[in-house]
């Protein structure tokens, strides 16, 4: 009987375990990695091959770092005798920020900065609402709207799970 207990008692773990996992599986908590990036409006594209990224989502902020430059950042090899020209090609195209998001309508994704690179960025009353869809391991975002009203061109974002 003891052991039988036992059993039943390791089934039940398990199960929880696996309920647990693939909720969080559902979730957009983790960390992601951006592998697409569709542009819309008159000079639209979409780009494919993607600058190195994360996107962090935990409870309720978020934290992002990627880079945007069309190719390969130069190196600087010292950085207090670079022209602003060169600090401009290394560091112009990195993208950092973070803050706080929350999930409404059972799709929309709003996110607040709290610290950005570009300091205009971390205004409070700043922020971007994203039409959401959570398939697997796939996660797309459309922007739809932001504190000055809709969102003329939307870009579409898609990335996978990292972790």
């Amino acid at each position: 009987m003891r052991r039988l207990l036992a059993v039943l008692f390791t089934l039940g773990l398990l199960a929880a375990g696996s309920v647990a996992g693939q909720a969080k599986r559902e979730s957009i908590q983790g960390v992601w990695r951006v592998v697409q990036v569709t542009i819309t409006g008159p000079s639209g594209r979409t780009i494919r091959r993607i600058q190195p990224n994360l996107i962090i989502f935990t409870t309720s902020h978020y934290s992002r770092v990627e880079d945007h430059a069309e190719g390969r950042r130069p190196i600087l090899t010292d950085v207090t005798t670079a022209s602003a020209d060169e600090l401009r090609a290394a560091w112009g195209p990195f993208f950092g920020e973070a803050g706080t998001y929350d999930l409404s309508a059972g799709s929309l994704l709003t996110m607040r900065p709290i610290v950005a690179k570009n300091p205009v960025a971390q205004a409070s009353q700043l922020f971007s609402t994203y039409a959401f869809k959570l398939e697997g391991d796939t996660l797309v975002v459309t922007q739809q709207r932001d504190q000055n009203g809709p969102v003329a061109n939307p870009v579409t974002v898609k990335a996978i799970r990292a972790e």
